[in-house]
């Protein structure tokens, strides 16, 4: 996992503790945007993920000759 990667989950996980903090104290209504942030950077982090991955598998994989 890369530094970025793990800034962004970081980021998002203590955003839902934030926002569990706030559902508690003053409401639902009062926290959605910030759990709607923390949805968007964990989206962003499994994108990233995937792409980086994906950049990976396709360096790896040598390309083969085909004979006639």
């Amino acid at each position: 996992m890369k530094l970025g990667d793990l800034l962004i989950l970081s980021l998002s996980l203590a955003l839902i503790i934030i926002g569990i903090h706030q559902a508690m104290t003053v409401g639902i209504g009062f926290s959605y945007a910030i759990f709607m942030f923390a949805v968007a950077l964990l989206f962003w982090f499994q994108y990233r993920r995937t792409k980086r991955e994906e950049a990976e598998k396709n360096n790896s994989k040598p390309e083969k000759k085909r004979k006639r």
